[in-house]
C-alpha cells in the first residue's frame, strides 16, 4: 500500500475554510428567514452556490492536504458533477432551514438528503483522481463518515433553523455553532479519506487531461475564500440596510400614529376630539339600532372659566382644563368617550339604561367639578352647565344629538349655571333664537349697526351739566332699536363684548373729544365695563390708545364697573384700576350698596366715585330703610373723599332728598332720558337755558 502524509498547514487551512462555509450557511439561513418575495429564491440560489463551493473547497483542500509518494490530478467533470452536488445538497438544506415549521421527520429526511450529498460529493471528487488499480475502502470506516456526515447534517440544519432570526448575541452564537459544524464537516472528511488505502503501484489516470495538483491548492482557496467573502459581505450589508429600513418603518408607523393621534385627539388634555367623538356617536347609533339599549350624550360647558383665563393668563387656563379633563374621567367605564371639542366644552357619550342613570352621572360630574382647583398658587372656583340628551329620542344623527345636548346646556345656563338640564322639544327654538342673535351680533360689529346714546348728569347743587353717561343701543335691521338687556348676556358668554366694548369706548371718547372742542372741557364721559372687559389682559393698553387717538386728557373719562366685579377679585381689582388711576382716568364703583361691599377693600381701591344703585332711589318717598341706606352710602363716600352720583332719580323728592344730604352729581329720567348726541345736546341747552333763567329770575328777587 502506498503511504501519505498530511500537509499540517492545509489540514488547518480546511478547518478554517469549512468553518467559514459553516458561519455563511447560517448567516444565509438569516437572509432568507427574514427576507419576501423574490429575493427568499435569490438567496437561497445565492447561499446554496456559495455553500456547495464552500464545501467542495473545504474538500479539496483536504485532499490536496493529503500527499503520496506519486503525482496526482483530478478529472474535470467528476470534479465539476462533485460541485453540483455540493450545491443541491446546500440548496436542500436552505429550503428545509426556511420553512415555518420543521418537525422530526422533515429534519430526518433532511439529514439523509444532505449528509448524502455531502458524502456523495466527497466520494466523487476522491473518484475524480480515477486511481489505477482502484482506491480500496475501509467498510467500517466508510459506514462511519456516512453517519458522521448525516449526523453532521442534522446538527447543521436544526442549528440554522434555530438561529435563523435576529436576536440577541446572534453572532456570538451563530460563531460557536460554526464552529461545531465545520469541525464535523471536517471529521467526516478526514474519517473517509481514513477509509481510503491505495494499493502499491496505483498510478492517477486523471493525470494526462485533468487539474494537476500543483497550485491548486492555492487557485481552490483564493477562489472559495472570495466566493465566501464576497457572500458574506453581500448578507451583511444588506442585513444591515434592511435593519435600517426597518428602524426607518418603524420610525415611519410610530410617526403615522403620533399623526393619527393628534388628528383625532385634543392636544391639550389628549382626549379624543370632535372629529373622533362623531365617530363613537355614529358607531354607539349602530350599536343601539342593531342590538336595541341606549346611550346619553352629555354636553358640558365651564361656567367661570373665561374670567379666570383672563385674569391668569392661558398658561393658568390651560392647566385648569387639564385638571377638569382628568376630574371628568373619574369613574368612567373604559366604553365611555369623553372628548375635548373646543375651548372650555366637552362632550361625554355613556351607554345608559335609563334617565336616571344619566342624571345620576350628570349630578356626580356637577359636584366634582364644583370643588376647587389648586392651580400654580392659587384657589380657582368653576363650575359645570350639563345639557343631555337620549338616544333613541332625541334626535336621529349624531349633529342633530350634539345640537340639542347643547340647547340642553344652555337652557342649564339659563336656570343658574352649575346644574344639568335634559333637552326638550321646546330648546330648539331657544337655541335657533340664540343662534339668530349671535350671528346678528357678528353683523352688527362688521357692519356697524351699534349706537350710543347719552344720558346726562348733572351737578346736584347748581344743576349745571357735569358730563354723560353712554350707553350701548342696537339697531337691529329687523327689530328696530334693541336695549344691551336682550344681547349683552349673549356677548359675554360668547366673548364678543371684548370687540362691542372697544367699540363703544372708542365711539365714546370720539364724541367726548367732538363735545371738548366745542368748549364742554369739564365734562367726564362715563363708559361702564363688563367684568370681563375689566379681567381682559389689555384693557389699560386699550384705554391709553383709545384716549391717545382722540386726544383726550385722561380725566375726561369716567371707568365705571359694578362693585361685584371691583370685590370679586380684589387683588387683581386693586392692581387694573391703579394702573388706570396712573394713567389719570376717572374710576367709578357702580350700583354701590347692592353686592357685597367691604369697606376694607374699598378703602384700598383707588376709585374717585361710587354711584348710588337706582334700587334705593327709586323707594326713597315712602321707605325709610332705603333712605337710611342712602344717608350712610353718602357718609361712606364722604369719609373716603369719593364722589357721589346718584342715579335712577324720577321726582323732584328724590331729587331734593339727595341734593340736601350731599351727593354731588344726579342723573335719572327726571333730569334727562338717554338720547342720541344731537337730541342729547339739545336737551342740554334747553337745560341750561332753563337753569340761566332760573339764576336770572333768583337774582331779581333777591334784588
Amino acid at each position: 500500500m502506498l503511504t501519505g502524509h498530511y500537509t499540517p498547514s492545509l489540514v488547518l487551512i480546511s478547518v478554517f475554510v469549512a468553518i467559514l462555509a459553516s458561519y455563511t450557511a447560517l448567516d444565509l439561513a438569516g437572509r432568507i428567514a427574514s427576507a419576501r418575495g423574490r429575493a427568499v429564491y435569490m438567496w437561497m440560489g445565492g447561499g446554496a452556490l456559495s455553500m456547495g463551493i464552500g464545501i467542495c473547497s473545504m474538500h479539496f483542500i483536504g485532499m490536496l492536504a493529503f500527499k503520496l509518494p506519486i503525482e496526482l490530478g483530478f478529472d474535470i467533470p467528476l470534479t465539476l458533477g462533485s460541485l453540483l452536488i455540493a450545491m443541491f445538497s446546500s440548496g436542500v438544506a436552505l429550503w428545509l432551514v426556511n420553512r415555518p415549521q420543521l418537525p422530526l421527520s422533515q429534519l430526518g429526511l433532511g439529514a439523509l438528503l444532505m449528509g448524502g450529498g455531502i458524502s456523495a460529493m466527497h466520494y466523487t471528487g476522491m473518484a475524480a483522481m480515477r486511481m489505477q488499480p482502484g482506491i480500496e475502502y475501509d467498510p467500517f470506516l466508510f459506514g462511519i463518515s456516512l453517519l458522521i456526515a448525516v449526523g453532521a447534517s442534522a446538527s447543521a440544519i436544526w442549528i440554522a433553523f434555530r438561529l435563523r432570526h435576529q436576536t440577541a448575541n446572534v453572532f456570538l452564537v451563530r460563531g460557536g455553532a460554526a464552529v461545531v459544524m465545520g469541525f464535523a464537516i471536517v471529521g467526516m472528511h478526514y474519517t473517509g479519506m481514513a477509509a481510503a488505502s491505495f494499493p502499491e503501484g496505483s498510478f492517477c489516470g486523471a493525470l494526462g487531461n485533468g487539474l494537476r495538483s500543483d497550485g491548486l491548492d492555492k487557485l481552490v482557496l483564493v477562489t472559495s475564500l472570495a466566493v465566501l467573502a464576497i457572500v458574506l459581505l453581500t448578507s451583511t450589508l444588506d442585513a444591515r440596510l434592511e435593519a435600517r429600513t426597518a428602524v426607518l418603518a418603524n420610525s415611519l408607523l410610530e410617526a403615522n400614529r403620533e399623526l393619527m393621534h393628534q388628528a383625532l385627539h385634543d392636544s391639550l388634555t389628549s382626549l379624543p376630539n370632535r372629529v373622533l367623538l362623531a365617530e363613537r356617536i355614529e358607531q354607539a347609533i349602530n350599536k343601539v339600532n342593531e342590538k336595541g339599549g341606549c346611550f346619553a350624550l352629555m354636553f358640558m360647558d365651564l361656567d367661570g372659566f373665561k374670567p379666570v383665563n383672563d385674569a391668569f393668563g392661558h398658561h393658568v387656563g390651560d392647566q385648569l382644563l387639564r385638571q377638569v379633563a382628568l376630574r371628568l374621567r373619574e369613574n368612567l367605564c373604559r366604553q365611555d368617550t369623553l372628548a375635548r371639542i373646543g375651548g372650555d366644552e366637552f362632550v361625554l357619550l355613556m351607554e345608559m339604561q335609563d334617565l336616571e342613570d344619566a342624571r345620576a352621572v350628570a349630578s356626580r360630574q356637577v359636584n366634582v367639578i364644583a370643588r376647587p382647583f389648586d392651580i400654580a398658587e392659587h384657589t380657582l372656583q368653576v363650575s359645570v352647565s350639563i345639557g343631555i340628551c337620549m338616544y333613541p329620542g332625541h334626535g336621529e344623527t349624531q349633529h342633530e344629538l350634539l345640537m340639542n345636548a347643547d340647547a340642553a346646556m344652555y337652557n342649564a345656563k339659563a336656570a343658574g349655571k352649575n346644574g344639568y338640564s335634559f333637552f326638550e322639544a321646546s330648546m330648539n327654538t331657544n337655541a335657533r333664537n340664540q343662534m339668530q342673535l349671535l350671528q346678528g351680533l357678528r353683523e352688527a360689529l362688521q357692519q356697524a349697526h351699534f349706537c350710543l346714546y347719552y344720558q346726562p348728569k348733572f351737578d346736584a347743587v347748581s344743576g349745571q351739566s357735569v358730563g354723560a353717561e353712554a350707553l350701548l343701543r342696537w339697531n337691529h335691521p329687523q327689530k328696530g332699536l334693541l336695549s344691551p338687556d336682550t344681547f349683552i348676556g349673549l356677548a359675554e358668554k360668547t366673548g364678543l363684548i371684548i370687540p362691542i366694548g372697544e367699540w363703544v369706548l372708542d365711539e365714546a371718547c370720539r364724541q367726548m373729544s367732538e363735545w371738548y372742542a366745542q368748549g364742554y372741557t369739564h365734562w367726564r364721559m362715563a363708559v361702564n365695563l363688563s367684568a370681563q372687559q375689566f379681567c381682559h389682559a389689555g384693557l389699560v393698553t386699550t384705554v391709553s390708545n383709545t384716549l391717545a387717538r382722540h386726544r383726550l386728557a385722561p380725566n375726561c373719562l369716567t371707568l365705571e364697573i359694578t362693585e361685584t366685579t371691583a370685590m370679586s377679585n380684589a387683588d387683581t381689582t386693586q392692581e387694573v384700576l391703579q394702573k388706570l388711576s396712573d394713567m389719570g382716568v376717572d374710576l367709578s364703583i357702580d350700583d354701590f350698596g347692592t353686592g357685597y361691599s367691604s369697606l376694607m377693600y374699598l378703602k384700598r381701591l383707588p376709585a374717585n366715585e361710587i354711584k348710588i344703585d337706582r334700587g334705593f332711589v327709586r323707594d326713597l318717598d315712602h321707605d325709610s330703610d332705603d333712605a337710611a341706606i342712602v344717608s350712610a352710602i353718602v357718609a361712606v363716600g364722604r369719609a373716603l373723599d369719593l364722589r357721589i352720583v346718584a342715579e335712577g332719580v324720577e321726582t323732584s323728592t328724590q331729587q331734593n332728598f339727595l341734593t340736601r344730604l350731599g351727593c354731588d352729581a344726579l342723573q335719572g329720567f327726571l333730569l334727562g332720558y338717554p338720547l342720541p348726541a344731537q337730541q342729547f345736546m339739545s336737551h342740554i341747552r334747553s337745560h341750561e337755558d332753563g337753569v340761566s333763567s332760573n339764576i336770572a329770575l333768583s337774582a331779581d328777587g333777591n334784588t
